[in-house]
């Protein structure tokens, strides 16, 4: 038995690192999860090795209309939502006046409007059982994850645009928390701090994303790796598995109370110099 048996879920970016560390403990505690990913074969064996009735769907979520298909399938699949986990996303980072509108673009659409249109696309399914249920004075409670970082909510030299976008998704949160919180859905972020992935490793080993043809480099120098890990109180980053217990604890029944709230998962870190 689990504590989010009879649930579904959608976590996007859930193929590798923190998204598939939560799909795998959202998995695990019984409920049925939607991986995606960009790159098809990878999300379909990721969801073949999570197991638990996952499903896959590739995609780039930044382009028209594939956030409502990838509703949609959730939907086909387990016929509910009841969590989403917007979780997909990645850095291209530069100092600001080396930076171009498509670089600063990128990061709004992958970590702000991304998230927009997958909650607009789930507003129905998640809004029309909970007012049904509303009626029958039964309380329900379903739950939004948003992922942001402390770039988003303390700044971080050469990420303007991840910073910018990552904060506008707290605003996201906050104001979708004042427009669902009558329907019984808690809409919260976590805000990471370091965490080992594959954006965080470092330059020589990230290696790099391919984006419409553009082969983004990933990770950070190694100085400012050794930096970071000097400046986090437990004395190490996280990896994806603690990080996804922030986002789990926000899935899960003991916090249906917490709303509109930004849960900081940084191992103690509020100087805004990691993301």
């Amino acid at each position: 038995m689990g504590v989010l048996d009879g649930k579904a879920a959608i976590v996007t970016g859930s193929a590798r690192g923190i998204g598939r560390a939560t799909a795998e403990i959202l998995t695990q505690q019984g409920a049925k999860v939607l991986v995606n990913d960009l790159d098809g074969d990878v999300a379909e064996e990721a969801a073949g090795e999570i197991g638990g009735g996952a499903v896959s769907f590739s995609g780039d979520l930044t382009k028209e209309n594939v956030c409502d298909q990838m509703v949609a399938k959730a939907i086909e699949a387990f016929g509910q939502i009841d969590i989403v986990v917007n979780n997909a996303g990645y850095t291209w980072d530069a100092p600001i006046h080396k930076m171009d509108d498509e670089q600063f673009q990128a990061m709004l659409d992958i970590h702000t409007i991304v998230p927009f249109r997958v909650l607009r696309a789930a507003a129905p399914h998640m809004r029309e059982p909970a007012k049904k249920e509303r009626e029958e004075g039964v309380e329900v409670f379903r739950k939004i994850v948003n992922v942001s970082s402390i770039s988003g909510t303390m700044g971080n030299a050469g990420q303007a645009n991840y910073a910018s976008a990552k904060s506008g998704v707290v605003g996201l949160t906050k104001t979708l928390a004042k427009e669902w919180g009558q329907f019984k859905i808690n809409v919260n972020a976590v805000a990471f701090g370091f965490v080992e992935t594959r954006l965080t490793a470092s330059k020589e080993e990230a290696g790099t994303f391919n984006k419409d043809g553009k082969e983004i480099a990933l990770g950070i120098p190694e100085q400012m790796r050794q930096m970071a890990s000097m400046l986090i109180p437990i004395g190490r980053p996280a990896t994806p598995e603690e990080a996804a217990g922030g986002i789990f604890f926000l899935c899960s029944p003991w916090s249906n109370y917490v709303h509109g709230q930004v849960l900081n998962v940084t191992g103690g870190v509020f100087s805004g110099m990691t993301s």
